[in-house]
């Protein structure tokens, strides 16, 4: 699943092709996605993308008379093509500009989503998200409260939406592992000292992903049709069994949430 660098860096690909752009035409060939696509998408012809914005997982073309709202689900990609370029299998969704330009969302297993937000009004999807991680509102002091007396294991505290968004499984067990925390942990006994090096380095690993292009994930393609290259530098997801590279003991991988989690047992505590 593409997760926030990934939607980040898909922003950036597509800003400077459609943004300050005028909608001429917006074909939905294919309106069962994860929700059904609302009619309402259509108010957007004939009006000018202002700004495209992420939140969370989500990416939203405000114009003056509302939004559509993207989510690109398991598999889904956006790409920047010209008019005339062909139509792949899976390309359910066109937004046409006025430059020639078309936004096209392909999606093969169409758990994706293109949904509507009415002006001055919030969507019920994204009403009761945490704070962006990579911004001020999201620090040490806010884990540290959301998580006393919390049983529930930490990497899955700091994956849940409602304490912060974005921090999907891949970068949970890095930041976890450069943090020496073990993801088993109850969230409530991680120290306030932790939870500020957790932090910070949940910013980091989040900041040099979006850098260096988003994570090489199977279904994920950028706008450019090249894919990223910070899954060279993983230090644990998806090493279990192979050497920790800090202590060179044997990595260990269970489920934890019905997600693979990879930590040193060594390291981590």
């Amino acid at each position: 699943m593409p997760e926030l660098p990934e939607v980040e860096v898909s922003r950036l690909g597509i800003t400077p092709h459609i943004e300050g752009k005028q909608v001429t035409k917006i074909h939905v060939r294919n309106p069962n996605l994860r929700w059904p696509v609302p009619k309402e998408v259509m108010f957007a012809e004939g009006q000018t993308v202002d700004l495209i914005e992420r939140r969370a997982k989500y990416l939203l073309l405000h114009t003056k008379v509302g939004s559509i709202i993207l989510h690109l689900g398991m598999s889904g990609n956006l790409r920047v093509v010209d008019k005339s370029v062909a139509l792949l299998k899976h390309d359910h969704i066109d937004i046409e500009f006025e430059n020639g330009k078309v936004l096209r969302l392909n999606d093969a297993r169409r758990f994706g989503a293109c949904l509507w937000q009415e002006v001055n009004e919030q969507h019920e999807l994204l009403s009761k998200l945490g704070p962006e991680p990579l911004t001020d509102a999201f620090d040490d002091e806010l884990l540290f409260k959301k998580s006393r007396n919390k049983q529930v294991a930490v990497k899955n505290f700091i994956m849940d939406n409602h304490v912060v968004v974005g921090v999907g499984n891949i970068y949970a067990n890095e930041s976890l592992f450069k943090a020496g925390i073990n993801p088993t942990k109850a969230a409530g006994k991680v120290s306030k000292k932790s939870y500020q090096v957790l932090t910070g380095h949940i910013k980091e690993t989040l900041k040099n992903a979006i850098q260096q292009g988003g994570t090489t994930l199977k279904d994920f393609i950028q706008t450019d049709g090249k894919p990223g290259y910070f899954a060279q530098e993983l230090l644990v997801y998806g090493r279990g069994g192979q050497d920790c590279i800090k202590c060179g003991k044997q990595l260990n991988e269970v489920k934890i949430g019905q997600r693979s989690t990879v930590f040193c047992r060594h390291c981590q505590r």
